[in-house]
């Protein structure tokens, strides 16, 4: 009988440690699409628990990641999809960097976000419809990319959410208008878009 509570003991705490490194998973997985010729990531050590004491990396009194700040850090590669894990992220900063390819449609569920900054970059592609699932989120920033299509109608729905304060889609490959206004009276929010697209 001892011998099988503690196998239970056992595969309880591995199943423990499992989830609290996903996070670090999540971002060590990020970490190896980039090139980082300044060694913004080079603290990102993915054997410590957590990812906690990395810099760029700010978590809450959980241990749970809140932050990735990277912007400005010359990095280029590809956002991942794992980045959708980190359920409680609040801001995504890695603007002004060399990042490339598609916006993954998992950022749609870090229903959490206050701010993805993703501009001056590279990104291709369609704004993925996931990001209309964000409904925390205030500021928007996907401008000087190489995004094309039209912007999903369940991204120009967060206007009507009230919290939506800056969308800024400009100098962007992106056609169609913007039909919605928020007719909440809550929040005012600028949405910024060629006016050549």
């Amino acid at each position: 009988m001892r011998f099988i509570a503690l196998v239970f003991l056992v595969g309880a705490l591995a199943i423990i440690a499992v989830e609290c490194n996903s996070e670090g998973d999540a971002l060590n997985a990020f970490k190896m699409n980039m090139l980082d010729p300044n060694n913004a990531l080079q603290s990102w050590d993915p054997t410590l628990v957590n990812p906690c004491t990395w810099l760029h990396v700010t978590c809450n009194i959980q241990n749970s990641v809140t932050r990735v700040d990277l912007g400005g850090a010359n990095l280029s590669g590809i956002l991942t999809p794992q980045l959708g894990v980190l359920y409680n992220l609040q801001y995504l900063q890695v603007e002004n960097n060399s990042i490339s390819g598609a916006i993954p449609r998992e950022l749609g569920n870090l229903t959490n976000l206050v701010s993805l900054g993703l501009e001056n970059n590279k990104l291709s592609g369609t704004i993925p419809s996931s990001l209309g699932n964000l409904k925390s989120l205030r500021w928007m920033r996907l401008n000087s990319n190489r995004l094309s299509g039209e912007i999903p109608i369940s991204v120009l729905k967060l206007v009507l959410w009230g919290n939506l304060q800056l969308m800024n889609v400009s100098d962007n490959k992106l056609a169609g208008t913007v039909p919605l206004a928020n007719k909440t009276g809550f929040a005012i929010t600028t949405i910024v878009q060629d006016m050549k697209a």
